[in-house]
């Protein structure tokens, strides 16, 4: 009988700033459910950061979101449409609990950490894409990551010390920078083998490459 070939690695970028990576990864979680390969899948998350120049301790929400966008009435058109998004696939938005855009560099050496460590990350991913979204916590700040960090396994003490520390910063700058001279030119993207997938796809599409990608 003839060995059956490893499956390829998926690889996500995106950032914790994005409702639709939080919405595409939960289509991502349904397509390897679907397709009976969550087991079988190994999963990569590679940063990019839409706002690279964000101040470290973020920016009053509202006033960043009424000058990136217009007004305020307009983010908040914005916020709706995402909510049902969400909605439709069981992730419940509370925009009304959330004060501040974030930096998200630290959640991101916090996933980089939790990657060079060994560790599958997609249980953290989404924890901390659920506090920001889903509670309004600061995902920016250091204390309430490790606390996160904390709530699913890891010693927030431990975390704490490390994302005051420079470790890691360095080489989820490079990622990101990679990242964008490459072929990611927005977030959600999904790399399923020789397969790309861009943006909050459903389901079905992504099944649709994860079986390509067993067939091959």
């Amino acid at each position: 009988m003839k060995p059956q070939a490893r499956l390829a690695d998926i690889q996500v970028t995106y950032d914790f700033i994005c409702p639709w990576c939080w919405i595409g990864g939960e289509h991502l979680d349904r397509a390897l459910a679907a397709t009976d390969q969550s087991a079988s899948r190994h999963i990569t998350y590679m940063p990019y950061q839409l706002n690279p120049d964000m101040p470290a301790q973020g920016m009053d929400r509202k006033v960043y979101r009424s000058g990136k966008f217009g007004s305020w009435a307009r983010s908040q058109a914005m916020d709706a449409q995402v909510t049902q998004a969400g909605r439709a696939v069981g992730l419940v938005f509370d925009y009304d609990r959330a004060e501040r855009t974030p930096n998200t560099l630290a959640a991101h050496r916090l996933i980089w950490r939790q990657q060079q460590s060994g560790l599958a990350a997609s249980g953290l991913v989404r924890a901390i894409f659920k506090a920001y979204f889903g509670q309004g916590r600061d995902i920016g700040d250091l204390q309430v990551l490790a606390d996160i960090a904390g709530e699913n396994g890891l010693d927030p003490a431990l975390i704490l010390s490390f994302l005051k520390s420079d470790e890691g910063r360095a080489q989820v700058l490079a990622l990101d920078a990679s990242a964008k001279t490459g072929e990611v030119r927005s977030v959600p993207h999904f790399q399923i083998g020789t397969e790309s997938i861009t943006g909050a796809q459903p389901a079905a599409i992504i099944s649709h490459s994860l079986l390509a990608g067993e067939r091959s």
